[in-house]
Order: structure tokens, then sequence, then C-alpha cells
């Protein structure tokens, strides 16, 4: 039975920190660069507009997270932050 979120060598030794980040520049249509495989967690670095973040989850559902805290981690994997329904800002991916 396969775990969600890991795939293929990554079952047998999954990740647990990050190794690298990018700044998230949210879209309504374009993916995080580097998740045409695997999804990557978000980092919330300012919530001064708003604290909500509409993601597409690694599985291709769509989520708001309601009531994000700046410097906050979100223990997910995601493929792309939406502009439209986010208002959360200074928004990193983890890999």
């Amino acid at each position: 039975m396969a775990i969600a979120g890991l795939q293929g060598n990554e079952m047998a030794q999954p990740r647990v920190f990050a190794h690298d980040a990018a700044e998230v520049t949210p879209s309504d249509t374009v993916n995080i660069p580097g998740t045409e495989t695997r999804g990557v967690c978000i980092y919330i670095g300012s919530v001064a507009g708003g604290t909500d973040i509409k993601v597409i989850m690694e599985s291709g559902s769509t989520v708001t997270f309601k009531g994000v805290s700046a410097g906050s981690f979100l223990p997910i994997l995601v493929t792309r932050v939406l502009s439209t329904g986010t208002t959360a800002t200074d928004i990193l991916a983890l890999y």
C-alpha cells in the first residue's frame, strides 16, 4: 500500500527537512516550479493582508486554509498557490 505523498524510493527514505526554498508567486494558472512529480510544503511569511491561503494539493484537490499565522509552516504538499482566495503573502515553497 502506497503512502500518499510518497512515491518510489521516497517511501523507503522519506525526507523530513527542507533542502531548498523559493519564493512563491500565487497564480491561478501556473504551478510552483519543481512540482511535476511531488508537491512542496509552504511557509507563510506575512498575514498583514489577510490570513487565507488557497492551494491545489498534490492530489489535485483545491483547499482554502483559513486563519493561518505569520511565521507558520503548513505540513502539506501542494503544487500551486492560487492568487484568487489567497490573502497571506511572503510565501515560500520548501523543497
